[in-house]
């Protein structure tokens, strides 16, 4: 082994080691190739998901059965975009075009209700499989906005840790409206069991859609999470992470007596 060779290899023991201690990388100009190619696909998938979920809850605007509903399905719809926007800046610095990103995919595109999407990556389409399904009314809408909330929260808990700083204080910066677009799911929610149509079509959406949404997390064996764990891109495992979203969703539920 040549002395350059040599010096190459223990850099890149030394930046490994110096990520699974929790240290952070703040700019483009001092990440390494291999860890790039995660991070990208990191947040494309964030991205992809935020552009899709938003372009799918868009038609629940005119779904909505009062004023109230329809302007906090305006708003998960407009800040899902932006939130993509926060997410997408970053990956320019890495010479993503945005203008071009934004064109790639249909993002309202979806497939049959019934169909068996694959919860692997669709080609370059990096949403989560969940933003594959469609929609089918308002009860549906906030159920699937709820569940799905739950599990973004519990995701972007995680990924507010990663070792790409500048990737963590936007996250941080978005956990709190993605909570509060749980919290008007939750709310949506309540009002739609306090009848017995709106109880069942709630109870029917809630089948549907607690496996798909338990599905984003990823498979419970994983070695990808393995590598992101390594570069500290990633820290709970996706049973942990799935463990704790069904058991925090089973409870609140529980509450409005669904469970």
């Amino acid at each position: 082994m040549t002395n350059e060779a040599s010096f190459v290899e223990d850099e890149a023991m030394s930046l490994s080691n110096y990520l699974e201690r929790g240290g952070k990388l703040t700019s483009p100009g001092n990440v390494p190739p291999r860890y790039r190619a995660e991070l990208l696909r990191l947040m494309s998938s964030f991205v992809d998901s935020e552009l899709a979920g938003s372009a799918g809850f868009a038609d629940a605007i005119n779904w909505a059965p009062g004023l109230t509903e329809r302007i906090a399905a305006s708003r998960i719809t407009m800040e899902k975009v932006d939130h993509a926007e926060r997410v997408l800046d970053l990956m320019s610095d890495f010479g993503t075009d945005k203008t071009l990103y934004n064109k790639a995919h249909a993002w309202s595109a979806r497939q049959a209700r019934d169909a068996q999407v694959d919860p692997k990556r669709q080609g370059g389409d990096m949403r989560l499989s969940v933003f594959h399904y469609p929609l089918e009314n308002w009860a549906d809408a906030v159920v699937m906005n709820t569940l799905m909330g739950l599990a973004t929260v519990h995701q972007l808990q995680e990924l507010s840790k990663t070792s790409y700083q500048p990737l963590g204080e936007v996250l941080r910066e978005i956990l709190p409206r993605e909570k509060r677009h749980m919290e008007l799911g939750l709310e949506g929610l309540q009002n739609l069991v306090e009848d017995e149509t709106g109880r069942a079509e709630v109870q029917a959406s809630v089948r549907y859609w607690m496996p798909k949404v338990a599905e984003t997390f990823g498979p419970a064996q994983s070695d990808r999470f393995e590598r992101l764990q390594k570069l500290g891109l990633r820290h709970t495992d996706n049973e942990a992470l799935r463990i704790a979203w069904r058991t925090e969703t089973e409870a609140r539920l529980a509450e409005l007596k669904l469970a």
